[in-house]
């Protein structure tokens, strides 16, 4: 016998703000129950049943193909579905997710002019994932009783929580309605948790526009810079947040501006800012985040991914359920290149990707296509910048191919055999990251580029050295933070419409963007 919340019977919509208020009542219903029953288990109480609340769900069903939209509507390669059918999805944390829901409920009825149900699914939300962000009760059972949860309440379920959408290989069963989104709400929920662990920051403060680095030089830097502009009465930015949840406001922030740059703060954050007050430095998680927080969540998020493509991969799986509009890499490589000199760019048009970690999800046959939106952003932001054009930007900027590789140490294996792939691939440069980052930009339609600065030169013996190697970051390292920066705030400013390519986009695609 199951122990329930009470059901909210399916309803049907033409206003998309109605329909995700109804969306959140049951989401709300949901989470309220499990937090009961769990905080009633904890103390002991016998429960009348297994405990058991399920997602929302929003649905849509349409007779025929035709799309009823205005033209700027169908100009969008999202918002509306592939064909006649049934297509439903779950949905989990209406308040974080409420303008992109809003938002994709409203191309959904433009464009098909038939109404949204949303409904209670049969998908049940894992306990876990229903606790507040500062809530852990589950420490305070007997080993013996936490080994029962598993026979009270539903737990994490892998089989509900998998990419075959993501990936192009999920097939509906006989009667299944077709997928509305490349996540389902475990999915999402699964992504949710896991930032926590690996960024030290709650999910609300990721903003849409992000960077990516493999090395801590950039994120000192990114630092200064982030609370410079808090200094600054005049910025754009309204709250710079750092790892445990630690917010600092611009000076002049208005009330209403900061409720909308601090998410409620856990116990996580409590602690970083008493070590902070008693001058003593939290340990950093595995990938620290860093948010440059705007208004209306068009800032940059810039992340400490580490060495190597396991963490490029770990990261953007989870990033990419918050739906960014673009992530680009800045790191270092190695110059393959003669004419290539320490200190040059490398704007990635291409990719040879023997970094491995994702070739079940995306076969190595898949090319990755160079985004024509990033590639121009990136090539203007060198240039206004370096304030170098023509000629003079080619003398430090190259545009090729990167080859990523899973192996550092690349140069001692025998017979050349890397480097003679390289060379026949005509890569410019290599790393361990890019291939990754860009590759699963791709897989997840999240619009990518690199642009990467060349640190040593291992095939002409210019190998790193320690006075060498800090010479070189005091000198490049601002300018090429600034460099991506001002290429993501291009981005922002043309609008994200255009970028969310139809490359990125296959024959028969979900509607939410």
């Amino acid at each position: 016998m199951s122990y329930l919340p009470e059901f909210i019977a399916p309803q049907r919509f033409t206003d998309p703000v109605a329909a995700l208020a109804q969306a959140q009542l049951i989401y709300d219903t949901s989470i309220a129950h499990l937090r009961q029953a769990m905080q009633a288990y904890v103390a002991g109480t016998e429960l009348p049943g297994h405990v058991r609340a399920c997602y929302p769900f929003v649905r849509v069903q349409t007779d025929t193909v035709a799309r009823q939209g205005s033209d700027s509507a169908a100009r969008l390669s999202y918002g509306f579905v592939a064909g006649a059918g049934r297509f439903e999805t779950t949905l989990t944390r209406p308040d974080l997710y409420a303008s992109y829901y809003l938002a994709q409920f409203t191309l959904l009825l433009e464009n098909h002019r038939v109404a949204l149900e949303i409904g209670t699914s049969n998908q049940p939300i894992p306990v876990h994932f229903s606790f507040a962000d500062n809530e852990h009760i589950e420490g305070n059972m007997s080993p013996a009783r936490r080994q029962l949860m598993r026979d009270v309440f539903d737990l994490p379920d892998l089989t509900a929580m998998d990419d075959g959408i993501a990936n192009g290989t999920h097939t509906p069963h006989r009667g299944e309605a077709q997928p509305l989104s490349l996540f389902t709400a475990t999915r999402v929920d699964y992504s949710l948790q896991r930032l926590r662990h690996y960024t030290g920051t709650l999910p609300e403060h990721f903003q849409n526009f992000v960077l990516f680095t493999n090395y801590q030089f950039y994120m000192d830097e990114f630092i200064a810079l982030g609370h410079a502009a808090m200094a600054d009465a005049a910025s754009e930015y309204i709250a710079f947040v750092e790892p445990g949840n630690v917010v600092t406001h611009r000076t002049t922030v208005t009330a209403s501006e900061a409720r909308q740059s601090t998410a409620p703060e856990s116990m996580d954050g409590q602690v970083a800012s008493l070590l902070a007050m008693t001058g003593k430095s939290p340990r950093l998680p595995q990938m620290p985040a860093y948010h440059l927080k705007r208004a209306d969540g068009s800032g940059i998020t810039m992340v400490n991914i580490g060495v190597g493509p396991a963490n490029a991969k770990t990261i953007t799986d989870h990033i990419a359920v918050l739906r960014p509009h673009a992530w680009i890499m800045l790191g270092h490589c190695a110059g393959l290149r003669t004419t290539q000199q320490l200190g040059d760019y490398v704007l990635a048009h291409g990719y040879v990707r023997e970094d491995h970690v994702l070739d079940e999800e995306l076969p190595l046959w898949v090319p990755i296509p160079a985004l024509a939106e990033i590639q121009v952003a990136l090539e203007s932001a060198v240039s206004e910048i370096t304030q170098l054009k023509g000629a003079d930007l080619k003398s430090i900027m190259r545009t090729g191919t990167v080859a990523s590789t899973d192996n550092r140490n690349w140069e001692l294996l025998p017979d050349n055999g890397p480097q003679r792939r390289f060379s026949q691939s005509r890569a410019i440069a290599l790393d361990m990251e890019s291939a990754t980052i860009a590759a699963n930009g791709f897989r997840f339609r999240v619009p990518y580029g690199t642009l990467l600065c060349v640190s040593d030169k291992p095939l002409h013996g210019e190998i790193k050295l320690p006075g060498m190697a800090n010479h070189f970051y005091r000198e490049r390292v601002d300018q090429h933070l600034r460099i991506g920066i001002h290429a993501l705030e291009l981005l922002r400013a043309q609008g994200v419409d255009q970028l969310h390519s139809r490359k990125l986009r296959s024959f028969v695609e979900v509607a939410f963007q």
